[in-house]
Parts: structure tokens; C-alpha cells; sequence
């Protein structure tokens, strides 16, 4: 492909305002208004400005501006003027510019942020009734939680300290913001998040689990969970708390334990003729022999947890022990060893296998850093926590506008849903005084992209009145 000679010599000129960057904003944003968006912002978010006087007026038009920007790209304050350009404010009405959408930010404190997290819960149930996206919830769904470090920079963002991290595989302390996630997520459905807490960098990663396990449970029964609900974490979760949550909300757990003396005793216990081999998702198996060439084995064993408590849990305790390659030469096999504990009723190795599915929380935060989240743009803690708040929202809108879409961008990054859905180029034009776009001829996802406007729109609703 190369340039043509003539247009080398071209003058670039920005001054066309019929032209739009992200028409996929229209389909996408009158799916959040279905969902009621606007009216739950209108209904729970009451800002008192303490800074500037108008700062914290019209949450709804400021909310719903952000969430616009991040579903075009936006990973940071300055970037928000992308909903400006060319003929945006044609399409949609109130549209701010990043300066003051930066001033609301920053008028948030933590009962504001609570009234933003209340918005986002109400919102995932309602898209998940709106669209589907949750397919096979009323039958079975996983809320997983994990957290992440988010590095920030400076001197001046409020609760940024040193916490532990891996990279490349080494644990190293890194200075930033720690946010705690749960997502909700099926058997065929992509996750959706259902809760966002954000902390202090040097915040342990279990802290504050317990209620937000709860907090998930009680989303996932709104959103049409009525069968069975299993929790899944690693070692950071595999606490009294976070167990003792689950019990009470009725749903099951899945989490690791920490190899402490009680846990290996009990795994000294299982005898060599009770371990099974897994056979994991695409496991290769040996032409020759017909074996599996993964060496890895589960076995369980009843375990009591929590014993010298108030409230000790009898459940099963399902190892997965692999083959140390690190030690070649050794006289009899090494084996290292993983232990959950867990009441899911799957035979051990099927249980093995859901557990380790928990990975999917990865993909989460793998969307979210490439999106909203690669920075916290704010030197205040609050505005921050708000930010995280419409980065959540923002992942479910465009996860649910993929599954009006098609099954493949269903499960699609978001990244992947920016590129083909929202970040498309338009011009405005109004024939016979009916409002047209003018789309790109042979846009590759030139289908899908009227389908989701297509089921969007059939229900009869009006377009979004605030971007």
C-alpha cells in the first residue's frame, strides 16, 4: 500500500462539522439510556460542591460525558474532548468539555462514590435483562474477585504507597493504587463487574473480600441468578471472612488455602492410587501411547478450615500436584502442590478445572488497563474511585452492546469493540430533512455494526438525549 503521489502535497484542513470519529456512540449510548442510565444517575447521584460552585451540577450530562469518552478511548481527563469533534454535539446534547467534567471529578468524596457504585449495580441488572448478556445465569454463574497495583506517579495522588506485585513472575513493590474487583460471569457469558473498590497501594489484597463478595452475591441473584452461585479466589480469599460470606449469602466458594502445616498434613494423608489425572481444555494427548502428556493429578480429601475458630467449615480439599521439572535427577518424582478448598459438588477433577477458570478475572483487568484504567488521571483519591466507578460501567455497556452484536464480539476485547463498533467514522447529513449517516463503504464489520443498531433501535426508543 503506498501513498499516491498527488495527495503528498495535500492541505490538511480540520474543518469539517459534519464529520464524527465515533458514530458507534449512538447505538451504544441509546443501549445505556434503555438500561436506564440516565434516570438511575438522576435518581441516586447528588453532588454538594465544596470547590466550585457549579462544579457538581447536572451529574447526569458530566456521568454520562465520561462514560461516552471512555467507550471512544478515553484512558485519561484530556483525553474526554474526543465526544467534541466535528459534529458531536449535533448528535448528542450536553456534551462537557474535559475541564469540567475534570472540576466534577474532584468534587467526589466516598458517600458520592457510594451512590456511583449503586448506579453501576442497578445498571448491570438492567442490561442483562435489556440484552442477555449473561446467558445461562438463572441456572449457574461464577463471581470471581482478585485485585491489581495500578501505578501512579508523583507526589500528589492521595493513598498512593508501596505495594507487592509480579512482574515476570518476580514480586517487586511498586508504588500505586490497588483496586478490588468482582466480576460476574457464565459458562458462555464474558464477565461483567460487579463491583469496584479502590485502595491504598499497601492495602493487603483480602482486604475489605468479605463485603464484597456479599455485595456481588446480592447483584447476581438481581440480575436473574436463581440457581447456583459459586465464589471463586485465590490464596489472598481463601480466609473465615470471605468463606463465612458465602454461606450466608447461600452460595458456594472455591478458593485456595495457604500450604500452612494443617493443609499439608492433610495432604500427606491421600494415598498414591487416589490421584487422577486432568484433562484440561485442549490437553494434547500422545499419539503413541494415548496418555495425556500434561502430568497433572488431583485428589481430595475432607478438611476441616478454620478449626480453632467460632466457626469452622468441613468441606473437600482438592489437590492438584504437578511433576517439579526443576529437579531432573532426582531419586523418586517431586511433585508441587495446589490445594483449594471447596463445596462445589463436581467430581475433583472437573472441580479443578472450574476453579482454575477463576483467570477469567484477568481478562478483565487485561480490557481494563487497555482502556480507562491505564491511568487514575486524578491527584484526588475520591475523583479516582469515581473513575474506576465509570470504567466499570463503560466495560458492561460495550459488553453488552457486543451481545446485541453477534456471539463473536459477545466475548470480544473491548479494544476490539472500539475498533469495529464505536470508533467509526460518519458524516452527518440531513436529506429531505431526515437525519442520515454517512457510514464507510466496505467497512469490514459493516454487518454487525447494523445489527446492533438494528437491535438497538427496533424497541422503539428514542435516542440518547445526553452524551
Amino acid at each position: 500500500m503506498r501513498l499516491s503521489h498527488e495527495w503528498s502535497h495535500a492541505t490538511p484542513v480540520f474543518d469539517d462539522e459534519n464529520l464524527v470519529s465515533c458514530a458507534g456512540l449512538v447505538p451504544v449510548l441509546a443501549l445505556a439510556e434503555q438500561a436506564g442510565l440516565s434516570q438511575l444517575i438522576g435518581e441516586k447521584v447528588s453532588i454538594t460542591s465544596w470547590r466550585v460552585r457549579s462544579a457538581g451540577a447536572n451529574p447526569v450530562g458530566k456521568l454520562s460525558s465520561i462514560i461516552a469518552g471512555m467507550a471512544a478511548g478515553a484512558d485519561s481527563i484530556d483525553d474526554l474532548d474526543v465526544i467534541r469533534a466535528g459534529g458531536m454535539d449535533r448528535l448528542f446534547g450536553e456534551v462537557y468539555a474535559c475541564s469540567t467534567m475534570g472540576q466534577f471529578l474532584r468534587e467526589f468524596t466516598h458517600g458520592t462514590t457510594s451512590q456511583l457504585a449503586s448506579v453501576a449495580r442497578a445498571h448491570l441488572r438492567a442490561l442483562v435483562q435489556r440484552t442477555g448478556c449473561l446467558p445461562g445465569i438463572e441456572a449457574r454463574c461464577f463471581v470471581d474477585i482478585d485485585s491489581l497495583l495500578r501505578p501512579v506517579y508523583g507526589h500528589q495522588k492521595q493513598g498512593a504507597s508501596f505495594g507487592h506485585t509480579k512482574i515476570a513472575s518476580r514480586q517487586v513493590l511498586r508504588k500505586g493504587l490497588s483496586p478490588l474487583a468482582t466480576v460476574i460471569s457464565t459458562e458462555t457469558g464474558a464477565p461483567l463487574i460487579a463491583g469496584m473498590r479502590l485502595r491504598a497501594g499497601k492495602a493487603g489484597s483480602g482486604k475489605g473480600a468479605a463485603s464484597m463478595v456479599a455485595e456481588a452475591i446480592r447483584t447476581a441473584r438481581a440480575a436473574g441468578a436463581s440457581g447456583q452461585i459459586l465464589v471463586r479466589g485465590d490464596s489472598a480469599y481463601g480466609n473465615r471472612a470471605v468463606v463465612g460470606a458465602c454461606l450466608k449469602a447461600g452460595a458456594r466458594f472455591s478458593v485456595v488455602l495457604t500450604k500452612n502445616r494443617a493443609v499439608q498434613r492433610a495432604i500427606a494423608t491421600i494415598a498414591d492410587s487416589a490421584w487422577t489425572p486432568v484433562h484440561y481444555p485442549g490437553a494434547v494427548i500422545d499419539p503413541d501411547t494415548g496418555q495425556l502428556i500434561s502430568d497433572a493429578e488431583v485428589a481430595e480429601v475432607q478438611y476441616t478450615a478454620f478449626a480453632g475458630t467460632k466457626t469452622p467449615v468441613t468441606a473437600r480439599l482438592i489437590v492438584r500436584r504437578v511433576r517439579d521439572r526443576a529437579k531432573d535427577n532426582e531419586l523418586f518424582p517431586v511433585y508441587r502442590y495446589h490445594p483449594f478448598f471447596t463445596n462445589n459438588t463436581e467430581p475433583a477433577p472437573q472441580a479443578d478445572i472450574t476453579h482454575r477458570q477463576h483467570a477469567i478475572v484477568e481478562s478483565v483487568f487485561a480490557d481494563l488497563i487497555d482502556g480507562p484504567l491505564a491511568h487514575l488521571p486524578s491527584g484526588s483519591f475520591a475523583a479516582n474511585h469515581a473513575w474506576a466507578w465509570c470504567a466499570t460501567i463503560t466495560h458492561n455497556l460495550l459488553r453488552a452492546a457486543g451481545a446485541l452484536t453477534s456471539a463473536e464480539h459477545a466475548v470480544a476485547r473491548g479494544a476490539t469493540l472500539r475498533r469495529r463498533i464505536v470508533n467509526v467514522p460518519a458524516r452527518l447529513a440531513r436529506p429531505q430533512r431526515r437525519p442520515m449517516l454517512h457510514l464507510p463503504r466496505h467497512w469490514p464489520w459493516a454487518a454487525y455494526w447494523t445489527r446492533l443498531w438494528d437491535n438497538v433501535f427496533t424497541t422503539g426508543k428514542a435516542p440518547p438525549a445526553a452524551a
